[in-house]
């Protein structure tokens, strides 16, 4: 018998913020709008993401992690960092129906169904985590309805296998998926921790580096702290 999850309790997340250059060369991000009856972030829009799955343990990466990202990942030993590459790859192929991978054959077919693992490798594809740049850690405080630890990825848009725009594949949890410009972001009804990460963005963005820091919104205690992650 499967044991219910929790979903008051604080779990693991992990996010992608895919990003391209528009027709007129200025950055865009893929947003989508959480559902209006939804527990958590009603009608917001955000990006691709969400708990990680027992499943993401098992899965093999096809490309690993670079060594730095893995590394500041991997600074609490709470999950090891390929469990939380994989679970953004998952979630960024279950809410958009676009794969971060490459081609391969997995050693054992994934038994999960839909738009988990499964449909994934039936595509002849090994999640790629090669691209993936942690710029960005957020604890949601107490008292909220859902508690996620959530790490967040930049990707470049150049890294998906297939058509970047299109979301046939795409699960019902985001309505209104789209490629908006960064400097556009802000006329949508965002959540307060998506705008502070979309600040990360159009740095990591604007300089071209990898931060030297990952900012890290820490509510896990009594009182509230920000601090980087070296």
């Amino acid at each position: 018998m499967t044991t219910p999850v929790d979903k008051t309790a604080l779990r693991h997340a992990a996010t992608v913020v895919l990003w391209r250059n528009g027709s007129d060369g200025a950055p865009q991000v893929l947003m989508g709008q959480r559902g209006d009856k939804a527990a958590f972030m009603p009608s917001k829009y955000v990006f691709p993401g969400g708990a990680v799955d027992p499943a993401d343990a098992d899965v093999a990466l096809g490309v690993g992690l670079p060594a730095g990202c893995a590394a500041r990942l991997a600074v609490d030993g709470s999950l090891p960092p390929e469990t939380l590459a994989a679970a953004a790859i998952r979630e960024l192929w279950e809410e958009t129906g676009l794969a971060l991978g490459t081609p391969g054959t997995w050693s054992a077919p994934p038994t999960d169904v839909g738009h988990d693992w499964a449909g994934f490798a039936a595509r002849g594809l090994l999640p790629a985590a090669g691209a993936m740049e942690f710029i960005f850690r957020a604890i949601t405080p107490p008292g909220r309805p859902r508690r996620f630890d959530a790490r967040f990825f930049l990707v470049p848009a150049t890294q998906i296998a297939g058509d970047i725009d299109d979301f046939s594949a795409a699960s019902d949890e985001l309505s209104h998926l789209h490629w908006i410009d960064l400097a556009q972001t802000r006329t949508l009804d965002l959540p307060f921790i998506t705008e502070v990460v979309l600040a990360e963005v159009a740095a990591v963005l604007r300089t071209g580096l990898p931060p030297q820091g990952v900012p890290f919104f820490d509510n896990s205690g009594t009182r509230p702290q920000f601090r980087r992650l070296l």
